[in-house]
């Protein structure tokens, strides 16, 4: 009765205060030391309990306990288990070393199932490989490996470490898997190297489906993961079909599936698709993630009034967060809409701007020309400026041609200790468009005295469920013969269009016909005119592209669309562009 009578005054405890009452009370009666069941159920409340957590707190009284009051796994777990999921997982894994080492055998506790379970967790949290490798061999030696629950952490934990053979080789090696397992392999692909492995792992799921036990059936997490990798990819057949299979299984209702949907179809170029699945969210079950997604897409598609619009759509329940923000910043950014922008970051409310907040205020004003404003606004930030900022700043200078600014952008990147590429292209070509090629010169020297190269454009397209891929000048492709007559056919057409070469961003104190010639070649020329010969006539074509579009491909690319009656949708690093009839989305402002 009296332990009956203990755990309804800790199931009362609502404070600190409360439990330092109680704590008292356990030490002076010998309970806290003498009834180990209890105290383990005094420590998780402390640790977890959301009414009275104090962590800090539970570590003190877990700390005074000495060998002779022969603490166990139980004492541990709660604290290893609120440690794992804190901002600080490592501290977790710290916890777990004095579980095995701060007594000498046969007094040490031995961790169990949970213990292992929760330091896996907090090297899956901060990708720690070492420590999954060692945590690994503990889990053989002490033969919990059968386990598919911890075998199912211990592969989240190598495939967020980024060691996804070991990953892979946990999945295959596991006797009995469920549906977690799945996703634990399909999450860490879907955001490894190469996000095909796991489209490639979620068809082999699907083509598995009659065969497989109830508990490995795909769950709203499974479809997530696949569409995630869809997003990377921008493979838009592959992620329209696992969208079939989730509404063919009931799996599309939920708004997480929603949310992911919205994000795959506007990275893989098909806004319309991303704006209808968010219409298709009933309002009361729109959450800010849902707005976040919309938002982007319709920013990173060049929709800016239509992400204002949908921005004060927002309930006022729904409080926007930094990403709504940086958002609909973007969304002005791409659309050339200054005074808005400016406009939304004043009215900032209960989010403290940060450095990508201010990044994008610079990149608006940059974009638009309104040079001063931008560095008056690095100025007067309230903590120093990344390096971010200022190849932003030095990105608008090459736009407009601001050799002065370009350069003391320069130069604060070299303060910095910045050695990327762009930073030397970008100020190399503000001083070819002025033809001042002793400074590109001196720019190229410096790059090879530093060892710094120049990361070569590559574009992709997919077709047939193929991707196919290249280099600028690429002559490595099967077909690359037919590709080079298509491009002469590309010529032709579009000159007759009126077409005339962009040589401006051509470094090299080259001739008029050799620009035009590096021109010629570019990877997304390459990749467009393989999509011209690959694909049936009307079919839209797909780019992805490593850089941002030059503006000679740019203008090409308009004029393709209309020579050739087809959509051609490019996804650089800052945006999508769509052709269309001479046209493209981006209304020339990129």
């Amino acid at each position: 009765m009296a332990h009956l009578h203990l755990e309804g005054v800790v199931e009362r405890c609502s404070t600190l205060g409360h439990i330092k009452q109680l704590q008292a009370h356990l030490l002076t009666s010998g309970i806290f030391h003498a009834r180990p069941a209890f105290r383990a159920r005094f420590l998780e409340l402390c640790a977890l309990s959301p009414s009275c957590a104090s962590l800090p707190h539970a570590l003190l009284a877990l700390r005074s306990l000495r060998p002779h009051h022969r603490p166990s796994a139980n004492d541990f777990n709660p604290l290893l288990r609120a440690l794992a999921s804190s901002p600080n997982p490592l501290s977790a894994l710290s916890l777990f070393s004095r579980l095995l080492l701060s007594h000498s055998p046969p007094t040490s506790p031995r961790p169990d199932a949970l213990s292992l379970s929760f330091a896996l967790k907090a090297c899956a949290r901060s990708s720690s490989l070492a420590p999954a490798l060692q945590l690994h061999s503990l889990l053989l030696r002490l033969g919990f490996s059968p386990d598919p629950l911890l075998a199912t952490t211990l592969l989240d934990a190598y495939a967020k470490s980024g060691d996804l053979p070991r990953a892979r080789r946990v999945f295959d090696e596991m006797p009995i898997r469920d549906v977690a397992t799945w996703n634990a392999l399909l999450s860490g692909l879907a955001l490894g190297p190469d996000p095909r492995l796991a489209l490639a792992l979620f068809r082999r799921l699907r083509a598995s489906l009659p065969s497989l036990p109830a508990r490995e059936a795909p769950n709203d997490i499974t479809v997530v993961a696949a569409l995630s990798a869809c997003a990377l990819l921008g493979d838009l057949a592959e992620g329209a079909a696992v969208h079939r299979f989730a509404r063919a299984r009931g799996l599309d209702a939920g708004v997480r599936v929603r949310n992911a949907l919205i994000d795959m179809y506007s990275k893989c170029g098909s806004l319309d698709r991303a704006v209808a699945v968010f219409r298709a969210i009933g309002d009361a079950d729109r959450t800010v993630v849902s707005y976040n997604a919309v938002l982007l897409a319709l920013a990173t598609h060049g929709r800016g009034l239509d992400a204002l619009r949908v921005f004060d759509e927002m309930p006022r329940k729904l409080q926007p967060d930094a990403v709504t923000y940086l958002a609909v910043l973007c969304g002005c950014t791409h659309a050339g809409l200054v005074d808005d922008g400016l406009r939304v970051f004043r009215a900032m409310r209960g989010v403290a701007p940060s450095m990508k907040h201010y990044g994008a205020v610079v990149d608006l004003l940059g974009r638009a020309g309104r040079l001063a404003e931008a560095r008056d606004t690095i100025a007067s930030m309230p903590f120093p400026p990344d390096a971010v900022l200022w190849q932003t700043l030095l990105g608008a200078c090459k736009t407009y041609g601001d050799v002065a600014l370009a350069e003391l952008a320069a130069a604060k990147l070299a303060e910095m200790g910045s050695n990327v590429d762009g930073d030397y292209v970008l100020l190399s070509n503000v001083y070819a468009a002025k033809a001042r090629w002793t400074d590109v010169g001196r720019i190229r020297d410096a790059m090879r005295s530093n060892d710094v190269r120049k990361v070569p454009g590559f574009s992709y397209t997919e077709v047939g469920g193929v991707v196919h891929g290249f280099v600028n000048g690429d002559t490595g492709h099967e077909r690359w013969r037919e590709i080079y007559r298509a491009l002469e056919d590309i010529a032709a057409r579009i000159g007759e269009l009126g077409y005339e070469p962009e040589t401006g961003d051509v470094l090299h104190d080259i001739g008029e016909e050799e620009k035009q010639n590096a021109l010629y070649h570019h990877s997304e020329k390459l990749t467009i005119a393989f999509g011209l010969i690959s694909t049936p006539p009307g079919e839209t074509i797909r780019v992805i592209k490593n850089l941002r579009i030059c503006r000679d491909c740019h203008l090409a690319a308009k004029l393709i669309s209309k020579a050739y009656s087809r959509v051609i949708v490019v996804r650089d690093t800052a945006r999508f562009h769509r052709f269309e009839g001479g046209e493209c989305s981006c209304k020339d402002y990129w």
